[in-house]
């Protein structure tokens, strides 16, 4: 997953963002709608406390390392 330095998604603010929620939401397995609905704040929650990661809901830099990782190989770098 291509992912900016430093940056944090709370609210997609442009296409770039609701593509990374799409690409989260997909290796999450929930409904991909490309916006940080309920669901996708619950998942993200679930997996970096799985992970050992700050349990913040949002869709940071280690939370899509640690979704890369569990997408299956013939998905990465495809999106």
């Amino acid at each position: 997953m291509s992912w900016p330095p430093d940056r944090v998604i709370i609210a997609p603010a442009n296409e770039g963002e609701r593509e990374a929620i799409r690409t989260a939401q997909r290796a999450l397995g929930i409904d991909v709608t490309g916006e940080m609905d309920s669901a996708t704040k619950s998942a993200l929650r679930g997996v970096q406390a799985l992970f050992k990661l700050p349990v913040t809901g949002v869709l940071d830099n280690q939370t899509a390392a640690v979704l890369d990782r569990l997408r299956p190989p013939s998905l990465r770098g495809s999106e």
